[in-house]
């Protein structure tokens, strides 16, 4: 079916990365998979073997796009799966449009036919450092002459996994604003990897952003952490927050951040939160200025209830959970 094409997989260590990788290997995909180290690369188990080249080579670095070109000839497809785990100005600079750009650079030079972006659903109201060097890189990529797909996920449910081991120990689970306010269709790595892989190189994808979350209805935090004690056995145990604490606290840090970069990335971190804590990831209306579940597309099957009751199950190794979490 598509004769040995060439796809570089940025972000191949990531989780999406790791499952896209996964899927393009079943459709015998030539893949190369550029990371920062052989040890990083061994950590998540991503290897040199049969239609996989692994390379040295760092994305955000100046020098990436000349490196590359020297050693490849060609690349049929760029799939970015890249994304800023942090926030900060100079992550999200780096990683969201500098790292994108050589992508796009690259793509150009070797005539790549299609570049397919994992951006996120969150950036139809962009209120975050992150989110508007995403939109930054969407319109050149757009401007570019390289077929583009986009596709806009809602919550993994490694996103909403923060809180397992809180809940396993005995503590309450933590919600903002009764966890009411906020609503979300979350899609399983599994899923969202096989939706991006199913647009590689299909003329109906070019062109096209896809927002996209995984089976309905949709939930609020509330209801995610009543699917996390129903899934662990355990009474329900909440501890609701104010939301407005994360802006206290901003006001209060303001005049700070003017002589230092930490307090600003701090300040960036509080944003993100509050963000989170109040604004849902579903399609926005702009017409009702309202998210809609109804209009959110829904792909997949593995459902956020199953997930906690596999994870949950003392018998079950290997699945992973969150590195860094808002929640201990």
């Amino acid at each position: 079916m598509n004769n040995c094409r060439t796809v570089l997989l940025a972000g191949s260590t990531g989780t999406i990365g790791r499952t896209v990788l996964a899927n393009l290997l079943k459709s015998d995909y030539e893949v190369i998979c550029p990371v920062r180290s052989i040890s990083q690369a061994k950590k998540n188990k991503i290897n040199n073997k049969e239609n996989v080249t692994i390379v040295v080579m760092d994305i955000c670095d100046s020098g990436f796009v000349k490196e590359f070109c020297e050693n490849y000839e060609r690349v049929n497809v760029i799939i970015s799966c890249i994304g800023s785990r942090n926030g900060t100005l100079k992550e999200s600079r780096e990683v969201e449009f500098e790292a994108n750009m050589n992508l796009l650079e690259v793509g150009e030079k070797l005539q790549a036919e299609q570049y397919i972006l994992l951006s996120a659903i969150c950036v139809q109201k962009p209120k975050l450092l992150f989110q508007k060097y995403k939109l930054k890189f969407e319109k050149a990529l757009k401007e570019s002459k390289i077929n583009h797909t986009i596709i806009r996920p809602t919550a993994y449910f490694k996103s909403l996994s923060g809180q397992i081991e809180r809940v396993k120990s005995g503590k309450r689970f933590i919600i903002f604003d009764q966890g009411l306010t906020n609503w979300f269709k979350p899609i399983s790595e599994r899923d969202l990897s096989l939706f991006i892989t199913k647009k590689i190189l299909k003329k109906t994808a070019y062109g096209k952003v896809f927002l996209i979350g995984g089976p309905g209805p949709a939930i609020n935090p509330r209801e995610q952490g009543k699917l996390l004690f129903k899934a662990a056995n355990m009474s329900e145990r909440f501890l609701s927050l104010p939301s407005y604490s994360f802006k206290i606290l901003l006001f209060t840090l303001g005049p700070f951040g003017i002589f230092s970069q930490k307090i600003r990335d701090l300040k960036e971190f509080l944003r993100i939160a509050l963000y989170y804590a109040t604004e849902s990831m579903l399609v926005w209306d702009e017409e009702d200025r309202n998210y809609t579940d109804k209009k959110t597309p829904e792909f997949g099957n593995d459902t956020l209830e199953g997930f906690y009751e596999k994870v949950l199950k003392p018998s079950t190794k290997g699945v992973e959970l969150p590195d860094r979490k808002l929640f201990g």
